[in-house]
């Protein structure tokens, strides 16, 4: 029998259009993005079948979209083959903001809470630096250590006066296959990308994301989401979590939350997570949501691993008849 792990995608993974064909085919999913829409007092469902793309890709709105787009698959999933996350799952995990998306299928937190504390996560992540001051690049074919090294350099500025003076620039997602995105000032971000490029790295570029998570920049924001979440109501999860920050798995609300604090100025640990999950016996990985990110990363990982994927309703028949 399959060892499965259930992930959940995160931010860049979402689209227009998404979810519309789940609505069409399933109540559960309709019910589904209705709550969350109440929960915000928002049609985020019509911004998601309909866009327009500008919207839909703010923070404060792909946030909540990409987990109701995830809760979706999971709660169709559960209604109409009976393939519930407590009984099929071995562990949850999410990328980013993917952990809550995890934590909500793995019923530790409701829906409609989720659904505001993301919107207030996108928001507070968004307004921590200012437009322009921050960056985000990613560099192929890198190791992470390699990765720290080019970003420690890059920190040091106005080289010519004493004492050196020094930005932000680190390690945000080790995502695995040799992909590792850094996050920090801009000026810094730029220096690392350049660094880089002269130190033999086969790509390195800066991404259009309009904020550097993943940075001690993000303080700010961090900050609210320790105040939000003191305040949440949290359950022991049905399966474990294997958290992005330490990439070992805990069943602690009040380690989860402070986990969740740490994660928004903390790495995204997800090659670690990945072969953590390989070592614990998990054999098969299920992306549920959108885009096929997460699942592409699995196989550069771990390539015996199977990876397979939920959120169209042509792939969650396919996979019904796996169950």
């Amino acid at each position: 029998m399959p060892v499965y792990a259930f992930i959940f995608p995160g931010q860049g993974s979402q689209s227009v259009g998404m979810g519309r064909d789940l609505a069409a085919s399933f109540a559960a999913a309709r019910e589904v993005f209705g709550e969350v829409d109440d929960a915000l007092e928002q049609r985020l469902s019509k911004l998601m079948f309909d866009g327009p793309a500008d919207q839909l890709t703010l923070t404060e709105n792909a946030q909540p979209a990409l987990m109701a787009m995830s809760m979706a698959v999971v709660r169709v999933l559960a209604q109409e083959g009976g393939v519930r996350v407590g009984e099929r799952a071995a562990l949850v995990a999410g990328h980013s903001l993917g952990e809550y998306s995890a934590l909500a299928a793995s019923d530790a937190i409701d829906l409609p809470t989720v659904a505001r504390l993301l919107r207030l996560r996108g928001r507070a992540m968004q307004a921590a630096v200012a437009p322009g001051e921050g960056a985000m690049a990613a560099l192929l074919g890198v190791e992470p250590a390699q990765a720290a090294e080019f970003c420690a350099e890059a920190a040091v500025w106005r080289r010519d006066e004493k004492p050196d003076l020094r930005q932000v620039v680190q390690v945000a997602n080790d995502n695995g296959g040799g992909q590792v995105v850094i996050s920090g000032h801009k000026e810094a971000v730029d220096r690392a990308v350049e660094i880089a490029k002269t130190r033999g790295v086969k790509r390195a570029m800066v991404l259009p994301v309009s904020a550097p998570f993943h940075c001690a920049l993000m303080a700010p924001a961090a900050d609210k989401m320790a105040e939000a979440l003191g305040g949440a109501a949290m359950r022991v999860p049905v399966v474990p979590l294997l958290a992005n920050v330490t990439a070992a798995k805990t069943s602690d609300p009040e380690i989860i939350k402070a986990q969740l604090v740490q994660q928004v100025t903390g790495t995204v640990r997800w090659r670690e997570s990945v072969i953590a999950a390989g070592e614990m016996g998990v054999d098969t990985f299920l992306e549920l949501g959108a885009g096929k990110v997460l699942s592409g990363l699995v196989k550069r990982i771990l390539p015996d691993a199977t990876a397979l994927n939920a959120g169209t309703p042509a792939e969650i028949e396919a996979l019904l008849k796996v169950f």
